[in-house]
């Protein structure tokens, strides 16, 4: 069987070696430099596995051109790969390959819908997510799906962990595609892959703003669905920006405006330290923080700040 796949982010990375070490994977088009450099979680690593087993890699700065539309008439794919591409393609590549199109959404089709589904998953506070593989259509996240994987959403997660569990499906899932097509099938579950809920939006850094008014657990959630390797959540204290990577919500109340710094818990573990921060219901504590410049503060280095006042959602004018 002949692939041709299409991929960028590190979610699709195993999946991609797996295929390619069993023979199947004959060309690969990724992101050109430039287009990677404005991407979160992108993975230059399946260069080293394209030179591994002679895999032709074919960089381009969009799917939508005519690069990339006459790499796939030249290949002419069985089958069509893509994963953790952010673009829709267009309908004449889904006419090339003479089997189909697949590729995967990080939710449990038809919920969730549209862009970041796992970041959204967690700032919504969902207790369950999972992983779709699907034969593409032209309509966004609506073709016929052939394969469908669950799992919880737990207090200690973030998008890095689950995206790792999306990797590890997506294998999975890529693995049971072509073993039931070289048999002769082609999958199809009797799920309805339609909903009307609102398309998800797509999420900007700008997007990161934190607001104090709501509950720790919230605003929890939303830092660990922004955490590392996401631009993050942010806020600003006296004029400085700073970035916000890691939390935890204490069991304690307290009546002062929601934003503002009650002190710091101290500790001698590598995060044992923390900003301890009023919210609408109780006390977020913040263990690993950035400012303006790039500097990550945690343990005794963000007791030794000495940070103080209240954090706002926006920069004093500066």
């Amino acid at each position: 069987m002949r692939i041709s796949w299409i991929g960028n982010h590190e979610e699709g990375l195993e999946a991609f070696r797996q295929t390619a070490e069993k023979g199947y994977v004959t060309a690969f088009i990724t992101l050109d430099d430039e287009a990677f450099a404005k991407r979160s979680a992108g993975s230059r690593d399946y260069g080293g596995i394209c030179e591994r087993f002679g895999i032709p890699v074919y960089p381009v700065d969009t799917i939508k051109g005519e690069r990339a539309y006459e790499i796939l008439k030249e290949q002419q794919p069985e089958l069509l790969v893509v994963l953790g591409w952010s673009e829709i393609l267009p309908k004449r590549l889904l006419d090339i390959p003479t089997i189909g199109t697949v590729g995967t959404h990080a939710a449990l089709l038809p919920h969730n819908r549209g862009s970041a589904p796992i970041n959204w998953a967690l700032i919504r506070g969902e207790e369950e997510t999972g992983n779709t593989l699907m034969w593409l259509s032209a309509e966004v996240d609506a073709g016929e799906i052939a394969d469908q994987r669950a799992f919880p959403i737990s207090l200690f997660d973030t998008c890095k962990t689950l995206y790792d569990r999306v990797a590890e499906t997506n294998a999975e899932m890529i693995d049971a595609l072509i073993r039931k097509l070289e048999a002769g099938r082609r999958p199809v579950l009797p799920i309805r892959n339609k909903s009307d809920e609102a398309i998800l939006p797509r999420r900007r850094p700008k997007d990161g703003l934190l607001n104090w008014q709501q509950g720790a657990r919230q605003i929890y959630d939303f830092i660990r669905a922004l955490t590392i390797p996401y631009p993050g959540a942010f806020s600003y204290l006296n004029g400085k920006k700073y970035l916000l990577w890691e939390a935890m919500v204490l069991p304690a109340g307290s009546e002062a405006e929601p934003g503002t710094i009650l002190g710091m818990a101290y500790g001698f573990g590598e995060r044992g330290c923390g900003l301890c921060v009023a919210t609408k219901d109780s006390i977020l504590c913040i263990t690993l923080l950035e400012d303006g410049e790039g500097k990550r503060y945690s343990g005794r280095e963000l007791y030794e700040l000495g940070l103080s006042g209240c954090f706002t959602d926006y920069d004093g004018g500066e």
